[in-house]
């Protein structure tokens, strides 16, 4: 398994150093006229490099996946649940369906029938570019694709790898939770404290709008601003949450099956 933990470890390096990399091209007093389409072809070398990495990751994971099969523990466990049948529709539906939900909670992907892209932005339809800068860690070089007068994506790095990540966990989460209920009804709780985790980092602010309903209007406004600025620390503990559970899942089967 190591050569897989090599990969993993080095493609998450790469990620976090191409971050850091790209940011050093966020000042405002470097965007001159003369450095537009040095700037411009960075940030398409950028995501070029991104996607590298995000393969090298799942060239790693499925290493890992393979190796873990031929071993024992909690990891052998916990790859054999997830390829059989079963599981593997459940991880494969989740990983689709949680995807889209995070882009539609995170704004990678926009669907405003109220605003024509054209009138209000001058977009031209369609169309697609890159924006270089400026802005935080993370969060340029920036894509927007306006794909209808209505619809639209707005992909940025960072929510990219979250998207990828935790809609891959939370798929694992509900694969693994699947393969235990039918050794033990007791283990779809914990899937669903990863799932629901899970969501905080796409959207914290879609705890406010369900508040809303009971808060009313302003308590819900006024709760998604405070959980807006909590981000961070939903991605602090949802991820650990959403790594922790297969172990847990994987345990408990691992229990329950006859000696």
């Amino acid at each position: 398994m190591g050569r897989g933990v090599a990969l993993v470890a080095g493609g998450l390096a790469l990620v976090a150093a191409l971050f850091v990399w790209y940011h050093r091209y966020q000042s405002p007093e470097t965007l001159t006229p003369q450095a537009v389409d040095s700037i411009l072809w960075l940030s398409q070398m950028f995501y070029v490099l991104l996607l590298a990495c995000l393969g090298m990751i799942a060239w790693g994971m499925y290493i890992m996946r393979q190796d873990s099969a031929r071993g024992g523990g909690l990891l052998a466990t916990m790859a054999g649940a997830v390829w059989n049948g079963r599981s593997r529709v459940v991880f494969v539906s989740v990983f689709a369906v949680y995807g889209i939900i995070f882009s539609l909670a995170s704004g990678t992907m926009v669907y405003q029938p109220g605003v024509d892209f054209e009138e209000h932005y001058g977009a031209q339809i369609p169309s697609a570019f890159i924006s270089p800068c400026c802005g935080d860690i993370g969060y340029m070089p920036t894509i927007l694709v306006y794909v209808t007068h209505h619809v639209g994506l707005q992909i940025i790095p960072i929510n990219l790898v979250l998207q990828i990540s935790v809609s891959y966990l939370v798929a694992l989460n509900a694969a693994l939770a699947a393969a235990a209920y039918s050794v033990s009804g007791g283990a779809r709780g914990a899937g669903t404290l990863g799932a629901i985790t899970g969501l905080f980092v796409a959207c914290p602010t879609c705890a406010g709008a369900a508040s809303s309903v009971f808060l009313g209007a302003a308590g819900g406004i006024a709760l998604s601003v405070v959980l807006a600025q909590m981000q961070t620390l939903f991605i602090a503990v949802s991820i650990p949450v959403l790594l922790a559970t297969p172990f847990l899942l994987a345990r408990r089967m691992a229990s329950c099956r006859p000696n």
